[in-house]
């Protein structure tokens, strides 16, 4: 059974393995260059699943930026009625190939401090 995460970058959600590489939205940095997610919702390593209460804590995923790109080419077409009026517009996302290195190990466990209980007084 492989390792594996779930990681949040760009406002978006990526299931990640050793080895997978990914086009996501761009991150700074130069090809070459390590990057390192900290925003990891799920891990699962040797078998074992830790879950997130949002993110996993003190685990984090390392990548190594492969090159900087921009995505294919969306067009879109703006027209006015009656007076024939048409915009063409383009757009071309830049984005990011990232390969991914290495998931480091984190716990979920909260440590959370007993809540005191407030006592109230009875106004004497």
């Amino acid at each position: 059974m492989n390792d594996y995460a779930v990681i949040k970058t760009g406002g978006k959600q990526y299931l990640v393995e050793k080895g997978t590489v990914l086009s996501i939205e761009k991150i700074d940095g130069k090809p070459g260059e390590k990057v390192s997610f900290e925003d990891v919702l799920l891990t699962s390593l040797s078998g074992k699943v830790n879950i997130g209460k949002p993110v996993v804590k003190n685990s984090s995923v390392v990548g190594e930026i492969k090159e900087q790109f921009k995505g294919p080419k969306v067009k879109g077409i703006r027209y006015k009625n009656k007076t024939r009026h048409t915009v063409r517009i383009g757009h071309r996302q830049q984005l990011t190939s990232v390969e991914i290195k290495e998931l480091s190990k984190g716990s979920s466990k909260n440590k959370s401090q007993p809540k005191l209980k407030k006592e109230e007084d009875n106004g004497s």
